[in-house]
């Protein structure tokens, strides 16, 4: 004989039971007791009913679970009803186990409850039958009513203690009685105002649920600060309570945060004012500096320079003052006629070059001297900055003694340095390189402003001297050398090279020489027996007693080294010359007047 592990009902063979489990039950539906649900099979069934319905299906501890399927037909829509109700706590299950030796320990899962397992046991009729004799014998209802009241202890007041018979009364005695203490968010989690629930299985609390000791009752741990609570929901409201605090605190951050980049900001705009304020002092001391350098920085000119630097010769005992007072009158005097008191000025220096190289340098092969030309050098008022003025009154020393330039420069004398700075500030007013009196702010006099070759070439062109400058803008030789330049000044000086004599005095000027820092004047050039070249220089910034080592008649090689500058000795990035080539004519004059609105310049290479 066989029995139905579902059903309990007996059959003679396998292939009858067969039979039975396919029409009996699995052609039959399986409907939820609870919601009716249906559709789906046994093992489903069980799945939804242990996690939809788990309060009034279970209750966690030695009380056992109650469990109703109702199944029906499909054909015949006959009910069928299988009501398997078996309520054992341990000492029925240990009184029944003992009389009944098919329901023993090994028939129930480890937490001594019975659960859907208990349908498939073989032992299922024989176990409903004896339960339902024991239950007149043992009297199980008020066994089951011992429980009930174990597990479901009337609720009490956590406030005065008074136990109520249901949590609705309970709730309404603490709103009534004690709503004063509901204030405190501590006591109300710490309470617990209705029976307690069992949490779905799915809920994040679920995890945190434990049973108190003393009356079996859920208690609800909170999972962020680890308070014991006895309510469900009054443990989600404590939850909610962290999660706005913590929100709160976000907006607190946020508000912080949004401080702290203003702060930022702020410091961030000082550091760059006050680095804008650096550079806007390194770059005005840089401009100042420059000032200085180039004489514009309102400090005075000529006059006062003079008066100063004599003024320490005195104090340092290097000067009588009576010398101070007689020089003084005649810089006074050369100032008020507008020339030079010739004080610096050496004259016949080209007539003794003309003996020496007549007489001696054997290792020159060929030597070019410009027209006769008297040396300026610096003086206590332009030292430090008057080359370029120095340079032009040797410039025109040469050209007031050739005849070809008497027509435009007839009665004229060597001006001194704030004359040259009248006339020049008269050619810019004549409309001569507007841009150049732009960066000197039109003005001259009274300062200690450097000239270069735009300038000198600005007043000879006002002065109707034909001339024009070329710019040797780069290297042109190894080492940063500039052998073009030689080439260029020897073409100037020498239309004839071959067929010449040793020593030839031309009739050509000298040419003004600038390089960056400083000027100076080239009145002659020497080939030597190796084919090199030398130029002879003068230097405004040689002072006047080793020019007149020159002028002796027994010169030696040794005082022409402070003249002599090999191709190797000139090293500067860029050269600009000034050469002289004639005389305008008024035509001419104007027509160069206009060119250098924008000045133009001749460059080799």
């Amino acid at each position: 004989m066989l029995s139905c592990d579902i059903c309990g009902e007996t059959v003679t063979s396998e292939p009858d039971m067969k039979a039975h489990l396919l029409i009996v039950h699995m052609e039959n539906e399986v409907i939820c007791p609870f919601c009716k649900l249906s559709g789906m099979n046994y093992d489903e069934m069980c799945f939804h009913i242990e996690t939809a319905h788990f309060e009034q299906n279970e209750l966690e501890g030695s009380f056992a679970r109650i469990n109703t399927i109702q199944y029906r037909t499909s054909d015949n829509r006959k009910d069928n009803t299988l009501q398997c109700r078996m309520e054992v706590n341990s000492s029925v299950h240990s009184a029944c186990a003992s009389n009944h030796p098919k329901i023993s320990a090994q028939s129930l899962p480890n937490d001594g409850t019975l659960k859907q397992k208990a349908f498939y046991s073989e032992n299922l009729t024989e176990a409903r039958k004896f339960l339902k004799s024991k239950e007149k014998e043992c009297d199980l209802s008020k066994i089951k009513g011992s429980i009930y009241k174990t597990m479901y202890s009337p609720p009490e007041c956590p406030f005065c203690g008074r136990i109520e018979d249901c949590s609705q009364d309970m709730e309404n005695h603490v709103k009534t009685k004690h709503a004063n203490l509901l204030d405190t968010p501590s006591e109300v989690h710490a309470c617990s105002l209705s029976t307690p629930t069992w949490p779905h299985k799915n809920e994040p609390w679920a995890q945190n649920t434990s049973l108190s000791r003393d009356h079996d009752q859920p208690l609800y741990d909170c999972p962020m600060c680890g308070l014991i609570c006895t309510n469900y929901h009054i443990l989600q409201e404590h939850v909610d309570l962290h999660l706005e605090e913590s929100s709160f605190g976000q907006g607190i951050d946020r508000v912080q945060c949004s401080r702290d980049l203003e702060l930022a900001h702020q410091l961030q705009q000082e550091e760059d004012r006050k680095r804008r304020s650096e550079e806007s002092q390194q770059e005005m001391g840089e401009f100042q500096k420059l000032q200085r350098q180039y004489g514009l920085d309102n400090s005075g000119g000529y006059k006062q320079q003079q008066l100063r630097n004599m003024e320490i010769e005195v104090n340092r005992g290097r000067m009588h003052p009576s010398e101070f007072h007689r020089r003084k009158a005649d810089m006074m005097e050369s100032l008020a006629i507008g020339i030079d008191d010739g004080k610096t000025k050496t004259s016949g220096i080209i007539e003794a070059l003309y003996r020496y190289y007549q007489n001696a340098a054997t290792e020159v092969r060929r030597v070019w001297l410009s027209t006769e030309v008297d040396h300026f050098h610096s003086s206590f008022g332009d030292k430090g900055w008057g080359c370029g003025y120095r340079n032009f009154q040797m410039l025109l020393s040469s050209l007031l003694r050739n005849d070809a330039y008497d027509d435009c420069l007839k009665g004229m004398s060597i001006p001194c340095i704030p004359k040259i700075q009248s006339m020049i500030e008269d050619a810019w007013k004549e409309g001569f390189d507007p841009q150049g009196a732009s960066q000197l702010n039109n003005r001259l006099q009274g300062t200690k402003a450097w000239i270069g070759a735009c300038e000198v070439y600005t007043l000879l062109t006002s002065l109707r001297v034909k001339c024009h400058i070329v710019d040797f803008h780069k290297s042109t030789g190894p080492l940063g050398t500039h052998p073009r330049l030689f080439e260029w000044i020897l073409n100037y000086y020498s239309s004839e090279r071959e067929g010449s004599p040793k020593v030839v005095c031309t009739s050509k000027p000298p040419i003004y020489l600038q390089h960056q820092g400083h000027s100076r004047t080239v009145v002659g050039i020497e080939e030597r027996k190796n084919r090199t070249l030398c130029l002879l220089i003068f230097d405004p910034g040689c002072p006047s007693r080793e020019m007149q080592k020159l002028l002796k008649q027994d010169m030696e090689a040794s005082n022409l080294k402070q003249l002599r500058k090999f191709v190797g000795n000139l090293k500067h990035k860029q050269y600009q010359i000034v050469a002289v080539e004639g005389v305008l004519s008024s035509e001419e004059k104007v027509a160069r007047r206009q060119a250098s609105q924008v000045f133009t310049a001749e460059k080799i290479p």
